[in-house]
């Protein structure tokens, strides 16, 4: 169990990858659960076999600071390999393993070693672990002339795993089922990963994988998906297919069935602090999310209310006049009023004037959202930021080009032509501010923006 001195100095080591804030934030909401519902981490075959030592750690790493993650591992890799040893074919049906009784004698046994393995790894960092090996995936026969002896889960049972936490272990699962019979039957983890997030509703569902995330047509990382936002896009895409585009149809049908407040993340194990503890992670945040909706005008907006919200993000007062002298180009709005952005036409370019999300928002990922909407639309934009914004860092990744004054940095992305980087600076240095810096009180979350 972890002690004050030890959550301590859990929090102080996880400053080095996130702000005391956001560490503090995520660690009251994570610890304000019940124990099992903080999170499931899937951790499959190839993670135990190539990243063994970096999956341990980061697991003591949760237990250190009060957190009881409910793992469930896979073991496909080392299976097929015993397999081959043995001489035994492994054969798949629209691709699933098909199960013999040989080869499950071999899984069993595979799985029971790679289940104490990890257990094994984690006492030796003074963690308490406790094997699950059955009695939790109730399960009847898929089909049995197709798939031999593959489970379909009927039911879950969370005794043993309520029973590990209580005694400060976190719960080590393998992914076999039984029947109500007594057969042993073979389960396919992330299947078991999901069922058992539909019964436990857990605020996390972190799936563990080489990449670190789902992967764009250049390799690099989607840092977070909006489904409701997202999706449609996304599956229209040639580069989704196979594999990934599976992955993600699976994941929107079980964020479907599970409360708004669960996400389900991708990520290394080396990685797993950081996508949990701060906002910007390091792999891959997916959420149901919610809808954006792009006004062209005021009407129809409730203008008291994103002037709370834009003075809440700022901590500032807005100009009164705010809304009758900006040459509103559009607002990008979140249905909740949590996130925005206010884009104005300044001589011909679009230009981001406010850029507001709150912290629990970006949490979420509703700012990612947001932009990458925001940048569908608009190929070409400027923008400027105190040169203190602590959100610059990112700012910089997604920016083409700046211009750093003593006060502003000017940022923008997509102008192709010396005249119009130039021009955008000229405009942007030139601005008045729009936002006192008389603090202001609401009940917002804290957040950081852009602009004054």
């Amino acid at each position: 169990m972890s002690t004050p001195e030890t959550r301590h100095t859990i929090v102080r080591l996880l400053q080095n990858i996130g702000s005391r804030k956001e560490v503090e934030q995520y660690l009251k909401q994570f610890a304000s659960l019940d124990s099992r519902q903080f999170a499931i981490i899937k951790a499959g075959g190839a993670v135990l076999r190539d990243d063994l030592e970096n999956l341990a750690s980061s697991l003591s790493f949760l237990q250190r600071v009060g957190l009881y993650p409910i793992v469930v591992h896979g073991g496909g890799p080392q299976l097929n390999e015993a397999l081959d040893e043995q001489g035994i074919e492994s054969k798949r049906v629209d691709g699933m393993r098909v199960t013999t009784p040989e080869t499950l004698e071999v899984a069993r046994k595979v799985f029971r070693r790679e289940n104490l393995r990890l257990v094994d790894a984690l006492e030796e960092l003074g963690t308490h672990a406790r094997p699950i090996t059955s009695g939790v995936f109730e399960a009847e026969l898929l089909d049995h002339d197709r798939f031999g002896l593959v489970g379909e889960i009927t039911g879950i049972h969370t005794e043993a795993i309520v029973s590990a936490i209580r005694s400060g272990c976190l719960p080590i699962l393998s992914s076999l089922g039984e029947t109500p019979g007594g057969q042993i039957v073979n389960i396919n983890a992330d299947v078991a990963t999901r069922k058992l997030a539909i019964r436990v509703e857990p605020l996390k569902i972190v799936f563990l994988t080489g990449t670190g995330g789902l992967l764009d047509q250049f390799d690099r990382i989607i840092d977070s998906v909006n489904l409701v936002e997202d999706y449609d896009h996304l599956m229209s895409e040639p580069w989704v297919h196979s594999g990934m585009r599976l992955k993600i149809q699976q994941i929107k049908e079980l964020l479907d069935e599970l409360p708004l407040s669960s996400s389900v993340s991708m990520t290394t194990p080396s990685q797993l602090a950081k996508e949990l503890f701060t906002h910007r992670g390091s792999g891959t945040l997916i959420r149901r999310g919610e809808k954006i909706t792009a006004y062209d005008d005021l009407e129809g907006l409730d203008l008291d209310r994103i002037r709370q919200l834009l003075e809440a993000c700022f901590h500032k007062e807005l100009s009164p006049d705010y809304f009758d002298t900006k040459p509103i180009r559009r607002i990008y709005l979140s249905d909740s009023y949590r996130a925005i952005a206010v884009l104005t036409e300044e001589q011909g370019l679009p230009y981001l004037d406010k850029f507001g999300v709150t912290r629990k928002a970006q949490g979420e990922g509703l700012g990612h959202s947001l932009w990458t909407r925001m940048k569908r639309d608009f190929p070409r934009l400027f923008w400027r930021a105190r040169r203190e914004n602590p959100i610059n860092g990112w700012y910089f990744q997604e920016a083409d080009g700046t211009y750093r004054s003593d006060t502003w940095t000017v940022f923008w992305y997509g102008l192709d032509h010396f005249d119009d980087m130039k021009k955008s600076v000229e405009i942007a240095l030139s601005m008045p501010a729009t936002m006192t810096r008389h603090a202001v009180t609401d009940d917002f979350d804290e957040t950081d923006s852009s602009d004054d």
